[in-house]
């Protein structure tokens, strides 16, 4: 079963979509939701303008497990089944809920946490295209929504390097289609619907501030919306980062040279991790490290590397 909030105000107005739980094992978008949704219901926050949606839990099965995901991730290959086919797994048929619900909304904000120590940062999408990867035209308004959250970092660059990494893995081949939709999720499907979307990562996952991160933001998300009659606060300027590589963890026996937290300055040629076979991976450029995951199985990604973007909000 999967649970939903839905309020509207008397007045038209933006039409915004929160989802936490995407993964089963990150919990504070769902504190955040749950506490503003306690705030609507006993009139300590009111809905002036627009429709409001909030998802707490986007994935029940994977948060009854306490695990990231349930049959696979939710977050990849987020579109609907076609029609006349069977929905291939749980997440599909999740997905097939979670699709018509975004297609009623302009805008996006899936609330995460990871696994790695580090800060709270928020993820935006490509800059306007009209490119085949992922065309887009409002980079404006989610660069504005990115700047609002609060978050000392944004990051930029996720579906490119995906893309990337799947060149990587079959070099000379091109890029199967198939493998690239694994690549898209929320934010990808709502960019694909002609509205705009906001990824934020609360902190680690047992950060017990990372609710409060989520709780925040769905309010200055609210504020810049112009949804509630909150005063609008001045955002400080973030620093933006662009991912441009990833690498994958190859054998059981890689290991990193040390402990990385997201976000870990590195300078060109410092060492990172170590192969099975005694190479050492070194950092291509002076840069940061994200997402490390020290758990990652092989095959699958073992860590993306960053460095300061051009970008401004």
């Amino acid at each position: 079963m999967l649970r939903s909030h839905g309020f509207a105000a008397l007045q038209p107005g933006p039409r915004l979509i929160v989802i936490g739980g995407v993964h089963g094992n990150e919990t504070c978008g769902t504190v955040g939701i749950e506490r503003v949704r306690a705030e609507l219901d006993g009139g300590a926050l009111q809905l002036l303008r627009g429709e409001l949606t909030m998802v707490p839990v986007a994935n029940p099965l994977a948060r009854r497990r306490l695990q990231r995901e349930g049959e696979r991730n939710l977050n990849r290959l987020f579109q609907p089944t076609p029609p006349g086919q069977t929905p291939a797994d749980y997440e599909a048929r999740l997905t097939d809920l979670l699709c018509p619900l975004l297609d009623r909304h302009d805008v996006l904000l899936d609330l995460h946490s990871f696994q790695s120590a580090g800060e709270a940062f928020a993820m935006i999408g490509p800059r306007d295209n009209t490119g085949t990867l992922e065309p887009f035209a409002r980079a404006a308004e989610e660069g504005q929504l990115a700047l609002h959250l609060g978050t000392p970092r944004v990051v930029e660059g996720w579906l490119d390097i995906y893309a990337a990494g799947l060149a990587q893995r079959s070099p000379g081949q091109p890029v199967d289609e198939a493998a690239l939709a694994f690549g898209r999720g929320t934010n990808e499907y709502m960019r694909s619907r002609g509205g705009y979307g906001v990824t934020l990562e609360c902190g680690q996952h047992d950060d017990p501030a990372a609710p409060d991160v989520a709780h925040a933001a769905i309010h200055a998300t609210l504020r810049l919306l112009g949804m509630v009659a909150e005063p609008a606060q001045t955002p400080l300027q973030p620093e933006l980062l662009r991912l441009v590589s990833v690498a994958d963890r190859l054998e059981e026996e890689d290991q990193f040279v040390r402990e990385w937290a997201t976000f870990d300055p590195v300078l060109a040629g410092e060492p990172i991790g170590l192969r099975a076979d005694g190479t050492l991976l070194k950092a291509e450029r002076d840069g940061f490290i994200v997402f490390p995951n020290s758990e990652a199985l092989p095959g699958t990604e073992w860590f993306y590397f960053a460095v300061s973007s051009d970008r401004k909000l």
